[in-house]
């Protein structure tokens, strides 16, 4: 993606790739769990429940009450909420990103991406596509209008709170893959849980198996200039998901693989959509997008299209 450069990760940059989150049996997109205790970095634990007391002393012989009174008819048990209910992943409402000089690179824009979707966000260069990605990725914040990510209002939260919310929630693909050279694929992966608190043997445990799951199991030893570029990228992804996170932000995954390599990525994406990863493809691509199986538009920083509103991209 052309526009702003994207800051290379590492540590102490602020861009945490996807840690916090026990990647259990590896495929519990989602799931909002922690690490084993369910503490969320950003809300902080609150009190758990009392502990239950012991038996008690068995109390004197009393007089029978009196009959209770016929219990008034109640209300039918409410139903469950439908999926539509829950807390959309990613919310935006009237969000403005202005810069120096008036320069206004969105302009009003509402987007919602609910759980377990895939989608493409297409536009041209300079349509505002990588600064939508900053704003959704919480590496930038709105000049005006609200942004909430896995239910959590952004505006309300610290720098390092927002920190810890990008590292648990929100794992990122770029095109650049942006891997440590002369570091095994394996030692790559596990540093995107590098802030979680685990112990080394254990994220290089778990990056193992997400190398497994995106096929590079038997190139876990393997450096980045021992693989190719589709390779790459997988370990790249591999390194999103680690933590299991809320959101995979994928910007231009393709951008810069031959066209096999390219597939091969995009099947890779769309079976991790299938096992529950919400996943959100930037790109300038309309063939990729159309792939998907929702399409937003985005030109001049508005959305002008979105497919699940009935309004086609072209």
């Amino acid at each position: 993606m052309t526009g702003t450069p994207h800051p290379v990760p590492g540590p102490g940059s602020g861009f945490d790739f996807g840690s916090g989150s026990d990647f259990g049996s590896g495929s519990d997109f989602g799931s909002g769990s922690g690490l084993g205790s369910g503490h969320d970095p950003v809300l902080g634990s609150g009190p758990g429940p009392a502990a239950r007391p012991g038996r008690p002393e068995r109390a004197p012989a009393q007089a029978p009450a009196p009959a209770p009174a016929p219990a008034p008819a109640q209300a039918p048990t409410p139903a469950l909420a439908s999926p539509a209910s829950r807390t959309p992943v990613v919310e935006l409402r009237h969000v403005v990103k202005e810069y120096a000089g008036g320069v206004r690179a969105l302009d009003g824009v509402d987007l919602t991406v609910e759980e377990g979707e895939l989608v493409g966000i297409v536009g041209p260069s300079g349509s505002g596509k990588s600064t939508l990605l900053h704003i959704v990725g919480t590496l930038d914040r709105p000049t005006t209008g609200t942004v909430a990510i896995a239910g959590h209002d952004i505006a309300a939260l610290t720098d390092r709170k927002l920190s810890a919310l990008r590292a648990r929630h929100i794992g990122f693909v770029f095109q650049a893959f942006h891997l440590a050279p002369g570091v095994s694929a394996v030692d790559n992966v596990a540093e995107g849980l590098l802030y979680s608190g685990l112990p080394r043997s254990r994220r290089r445990a778990l990056a193992a198996e997400a190398l497994a799951r995106v096929g590079l199991a038997d190139r876990a030893r393997h450096r980045p200039h021992e693989l190719s570029g589709g390779q790459k990228q997988r370990v790249a992804i591999a390194r999103a998901i680690v933590g299991a996170p809320d959101l995979l932000l994928a910007d231009e995954p393709t951008g810069a693989l031959d066209t096999a390599s390219g597939e091969a990525v995009m099947e890779l994406l769309r079976t991790l959509n299938e096992e529950g990863a919400t996943i959100a493809v930037i790109t300038h691509d309309l063939e990729i997008a159309q792939r998907l199986p929702r399409r937003v538009g985005i030109r001049d920083g508005r959305v002008v299209a979105d497919s699940a509103h009935g309004k086609v991209v072209v």
